[in-house]
């Protein structure tokens, strides 16, 4: 039977009301941010000269953020949420890790959570994502890194995806004079992986070098420290090992106790805990006790602290002081840096244009300048030096230019049109990866 084609009425009909549908998403994930990501300080804030004088020396390091998450463009300064652009630039901050966190639910306890629940999916909806996003994890992971390899390309060179040793390096030499910011892609949580080892390889080639063993739940490779209580499986240490080889950080925030002691006991790599607090000044089980933020030093790695009020035992910049001491005193000053949880639905007292307030905050409880320098990024710095790859510069400049992302030795992964126009993943052979396919995602 032949078939009519479609009134141009009607696909004007079908477009626009695909246009209101996410309108009407992008305003419903505008209002959830807004209530869930707020900041309490006060605006605007005065801080002392020698604060600035200190502050726009350093280049500050946040070893976590969910921003990618909300959709909105982070080229320009927003009104609502904690980091963008403009943002970490006017703050200083020279590299902010970007965590994709792809399953979570509003119905999360502290601890006894299983995975049954799914909001991200309806932040998925509400925004447009691709169909393979819907119900699988691995998709939302890379959509979540072409949404920032888009930034990077729009950016206009002030951002750019940090992936290796070289390009880290160059970057904070010459982020602070160039006014330019950087991001490094962290996966939250290794269900991300779908359950598959070899998904590894793919999250690599996207771009992700930090990888979190748990989230909200326990998951087929690590336990959670708001699941049950297990600790590394025997696929875990598989893709411990694996990760660490490729030049991947192991982050144990959100990890079980006894997932800490499993990585802590075989690590060969410095390991951190991107964003946290500790026991002793918040005793819960989300928090770091002294002996293992001891052993995370130990392997030469950094802790993150963060600027919740759950991880801090209280809001504001004095807790957050509080227990950036407490981790020094425990820890050791090379091995504490900072984990904000921006836009991670949390209430933090300054968003990134105001992290000059931390610096002035230390000032006054009597750390000295290398020690706040330490703290505020150079920590976190040698840590991330020390475990990313070293690639040939011509492989990844080749990789970047063709929109693809380089392993260094294994597939890369790169986008192309099918002949539906629909973009695809492809290796370098041209041959199609199954089940990745994407929908037009130009307005992300």
């Amino acid at each position: 039977m032949r078939r009519r084609a479609l009134p141009v009425a009607a696909v004007g009909v079908g477009l626009s009301a695909l246009l209101v549908r996410r309108a009407a998403g992008g305003a419903a994930s505008a209002l959830v941010e807004r209530r869930f990501n707020v900041t309490t300080g006060p605006r605007p804030f005065a801080v002392s000269a020698a604060a600035r004088d200190l502050h726009s020396r350093l280049a500050v390091v946040d070893l976590h953020a969910d921003s990618l998450l909300w959709g909105r463009d982070l080229l320009r300064r927003g009104d609502r949420g904690h980091v963008d652009v403009p943002r970490l630039v006017e703050g200083g901050v020279a590299l902010q890790v970007l965590a994709a966190s792809t399953k979570i639910s509003r119905r999360h306890k502290l601890e006894g959570n299983d995975d049954r629940y799914d909001d991200v999916r309806w932040l998925a909806l509400a925004q447009g994502w691709p169909p393979a996003t819907w119900r699988r994890l691995l998709p939302r992971a890379l959509h979540l890194a072409r949404r920032a390899r888009s930034l990077e390309t729009r950016s206009s060179g002030r951002f750019a995806v940090i992936t290796t040793h070289e390009q880290l390096h160059r970057h904070m030499s010459g982020a602070p004079a160039r006014r330019a910011t950087a991001g490094l892609l962290a996966i939250e949580g290794a269900h991300a992986l779908d359950g598959e080892l070899a998904n590894l390889e793919i999250l690599f080639d996207a771009g992700y070098r930090m990888l979190g063993l748990a989230h909200f739940f326990d998951n087929e490779f690590a336990g959670s420290a708001h699941g049950f209580g297990r600790g590394l499986t025997p696929s875990g240490r598989i893709l411990l090992e694996r990760a660490e080889a490729w030049g991947m950080v192991i982050d144990v925030a959100h990890s079980s106790p006894a997932t800490i002691d499993d990585v802590l006991a075989i690590a060969t790599r410095p390991v951190v805990a991107s964003h946290t607090g500790m026991r002793g000044v918040a005793d819960n089980i989300r928090n770091l006790s002294d002996e293992q933020a001891r052993g995370i030093a130990r392997t030469g790695g950094v802790i993150g602290i963060g600027f919740w009020a759950h991880a801090m035992g209280g809001e504001g910049l004095p807790w957050i002081v509080r227990s950036i001491r407490h981790a020094v005193n425990v820890a050791g000053i090379e091995h504490v840096a900072l984990g904000s949880d921006w836009d991670g639905t949390v209430a933090v007292p300054f968003d990134a244009s105001g992290i000059v307030q931390l610096t002035d905050a230390l000032l006054t409880d009597g750390f000295d300048e290398p020690a706040i320098a330490s703290i505020m990024g150079l920590n976190a710095r040698r840590v991330l030096l020390a475990v990313l790859p070293s690639l040939p510069e011509a492989e990844t400049q080749a990789a970047s230019s063709k929109g693809g992302y380089s392993s260094g030795g294994g597939s890369v992964w790169s986008a192309a049109a099918d002949g539906s126009g629909r973009e695809v993943l492809v290796d370098r052979a041209g041959a199609e990866r199954a089940d990745w396919r994407w929908g037009d995602e130009s307005n992300q």
